[in-house]
């Protein structure tokens, strides 16, 4: 059997994508949806911190606006540092099942804690439990460290009312390129950039 996967369906051009790369995201992340692909919010997230040592893991993006796309996450996780040194960070997502990609590159920065609270009021009384009880990307020692601590945050919070920890929240990161990636027979996939350029922005079609 072949390992060589074939990329096959219609192809990408400028007319399709539009002048406007928020729209078409959105539509794309929308379309995802549609066709079942799981987690189409799921993007692999680049930083680096001051020494340029890289780093990359996937987060939920919540939100895609004219002003950002937004993840959460804790503050003193790796990423979270990382983004405190060094706030230029990339997003890619991949929708296998679509023959498509989408990177975003530009800088993030911490959104304001009533927009953070706003959006953990929403998440699984679980999810916000684990946010408390987690020290990420620190060692822990064993499974059942990690369960213990569970328990004492579920002990001091024993209803629903949990509120938003000091060191957890959103970022926005604010793009100053897009790239759409279709993929295409014979590897001559249909890639496209938009660049900001003032208030604009410039699209052109790029070798794959």
């Amino acid at each position: 059997m072949s390992l060589v996967q074939s990329h096959g369906g219609p192809g990408l051009s400028e007319s399709d994508l539009g002048p406007d790369p928020f729209e078409r995201l959105r539509a794309w992340l929308e379309e995802a949806a549609a066709a079942g692909v799981a987690f189409p919010d799921a993007a692999a997230l680049a930083t680096a911190d001051l020494e340029g040592t890289p780093a990359v893991r996937h987060v939920l993006v919540k939100q895609v606006e004219d002003r950002g796309l937004t993840f959460f996450t804790n503050h003193e996780s790796r990423k979270g540092r990382h983004l405190s040194e060094n706030p230029r960070a990339a997003l890619s997502f991949l929708w296998r099942e679509l023959n498509r990609q989408v990177g975003v590159s530009g800088t993030a920065t911490r959104i304001p804690d009533d927009e953070s609270e706003a959006y953990f009021a929403t998440r699984p009384r679980e999810a916000r439990i684990g946010a408390w009880a987690s020290l990420q990307s620190r060692p822990v020692s064993s499974r059942e460290e990690l369960e213990a601590a569970y328990e004492a945050i579920q002990a001091r919070f024993p209803d629903d009312d949990v509120p938003l920890p000091p060191h957890w929240g959103g970022y926005r990161l604010v793009p100053e390129a897009f790239e759409f990636w279709k993929g295409r027979e014979h590897r001559l996939h249909d890639r496209f950039r938009y660049s900001l350029e003032g208030s604009g922005w410039r699209i052109e079609r790029l070798w794959p």
